[in-house]
């Protein structure tokens, strides 16, 4: 007689949420097998951080069951997850900057009114998780002066501390070198033979087919397949994703790189705190030539597109086609950079893209109210900038396709693709581009690439700033890579790899190949 088969780790049983007219979860039922590692995909908007919410507390469900181990379980809130095994360690980090690494782990677990006997306790109980796991920190380092991977281990071993057998990841080599990420994974492995289970949230098909032994795709709130990973591809998952076939490599001929579009020299800015975010940057741009900027976030990337894009007041000096811009700042540094041949699409679209209160049609004049087709006489041609909205909506393939819609009412794809084609379609001599495609779906990401090899080919020169390494590698014809404000060098896509990218996003200089 076979052994009876061990009950589910976790098990959803028609789990549906509404939030108002939006039914982000429609009965989904999933089950986890204890010590594996399930990732969960599906395009933005789908659904995964509502059902993971679910399932830590954060939310409850309209209907359905959750089952841990075999046992219905009530999940009102996060502490009842804690005591009911699960721990989450959230893209973004839930730490006191301030306190050492002990402090953190025993924040809300304190053992009795003195502290002194916790972080006795702590201490023994962290040497042990960290040995047993290979999550090696130091207890008494401040949090502000760890790396981000090290804080991240710091939350996993906080959930560890809680006596979790369960582990929620999100997103979690959003903010990691690839060096670090692979740490990562060797961390998930051994949490696994150590019989914890993992449940693994990511957008990145290349993690889900290293690390996953099952995978589970979400589609506009509903669970539309569970497979074993070893039977699949990245090509059948990203179809099951968006429901139809997605190319997932970047289609592009060979660079043809022209004239000299814009040259950098020892390029600086000063943050108002007095810290020297760039530290003289050189760098030039070509017609034709696509050039990715690689590096974890914070390491100066966002200020070079803030000082080309005339957000931030800088010092050294920037020519496009040999005129020299103004790096004073000025409010009116935007309309002047436009009037040199610059577009810019934002990292943070929110903030400096478009205005979410504002129709679609008012966002696509952001900054161009001054241009001729635009204007009837001294005055603005608001049936003019609708019809040229119409058609940006179409060649964009905008949904849903209305002028008249405030921005904050589209997706986070149909955001960007708003601000793309108010930009591209401007026909700029150079593109400043930073991280295309953050929260955008697999979908969008193959249009938006598209279009940007299409300006490259059109003779433009364009910036690429991406934490997203695979997208500098597969869409640049040229890496810069940036580490604490300087560039550590510049590689060529095809002469060059992610470990050796990594090491210099780390800081670590290179020799590069002949």
């Amino acid at each position: 007689m076979p052994p009876p088969k061990a009950p589910a780790a976790i098990e959803l049983r028609g789990i549906s949420k509404a939030f108002g007219a939006v039914q982000a979860n429609r009965d989904i039922s999933i089950r986890v097998m204890p010590g594996t590692i399930h990732g969960i995909i599906g395009e933005n908007g789908a659904g995964k951080s509502t059902l993971m919410s679910i399932l830590y507390g954060f939310y409850k469900a309209d209907s359905g069951e959750i089952l841990i181990h075999g046992r219905e379980t009530q999940i009102p809130d996060s502490q009842a997850a804690i005591r009911a095994g699960i721990g989450m360690v959230f893209q973004h980090f839930k730490l006191v900057q301030n306190f050492t690494v002990l402090e953190n782990i025993i924040l809300g677990a304190e053992s009795g009114a003195l502290l002194r006997p916790s972080k006795a306790k702590a201490r023994t109980e962290l040497a042990r998780l960290a040995r047993e796991y290979e999550l090696d920190v130091n207890p008494d380092a401040r949090i502000e002066d760890l790396s981000v991977g090290h804080q991240q281990r710091v939350e996993i071993l906080k959930a560890l501390y809680r006596q979790a057998d369960i582990l929620i990841l999100d997103e979690p080599t959003g903010v990691l070198t690839p060096p670090e990420a692979d740490h990562l994974f060797r961390i998930l492995d051994h949490l696994r033979k150590q019989g914890k289970t993992v449940l693994l949230i990511t957008h990145k098909l290349r993690e889900i087919m290293e690390i996953t032994d099952t995978v589970s795709v979400m589609r506009r709130g509903e669970m539309t397949a569970t497979v074993q990973t070893a039977e699949t591809t990245p090509e059948q998952l990203a179809e099951l994703m968006v429901g139809r076939k997605v190319l997932l490599r970047v289609d592009k001929a060979p660079a043809r790189p022209g004239r000299l579009v814009a040259r950098i020299r020892d390029l600086r800015v000063t943050d108002e705190a007095g810290v020297e975010r760039l530290k003289g940057i050189d760098l030039t741009l070509r017609a034709g030539e696509i050039v990715g900027i690689a590096g974890v976030a914070g390491n100066g990337q966002s200020e070079l597109l803030e000082a080309l894009g005339g957000f931030a007041k800088a010092t050294g000096s920037i020519t496009i086609n040999d005129t020299p811009l103004d790096l004073g700042g000025q409010a009116s540094a935007g309309r002047t950079r436009r009037a040199a041949g610059i577009a810019h699409v934002p990292e943070d679209r929110h903030r400096l893209g478009l205005i979410l209160d504002f129709t679609a049609w008012e966002n696509v004049a952001l900054g161009y109210d001054d241009a001729p087709e635009y204007r009837r006489g001294p005055l603005m041609d608001n049936g003019a900038i609708i019809a040229d909205t119409r058609g940006k909506m179409d060649r964009f393939d905008v949904r849903p396709p209305d002028p008249f819609l405030p921005a904050r009412g589209f997706s986070g794809g149909n955001q960007q693709k708003i601000v793309l084609a108010r930009e591209i379609e401007r026909n700029p001599d150079l593109l400043l581009i930073g991280q295309p495609t953050r929260g955008v779906d697999i979908g969008a990401i193959e249009f938006i690439h598209k279009r940007i090899v299409e300006l490259r080919d059109a003779g433009k020169a364009v910036l690429l700033v991406s934490v997203e390494l695979d997208e500098i590698m597969s869409l640049s014809d040229r890496i810069a890579v940036m580490f604490d404000g300087r560039i550590m060098g510049e590689r060529l896509p095809a002469r060059t790899d992610e470990r050796e990218l990594g090491l210099l996003m780390a800081g670590v200089e290179t020799e590069a190949a002949a």
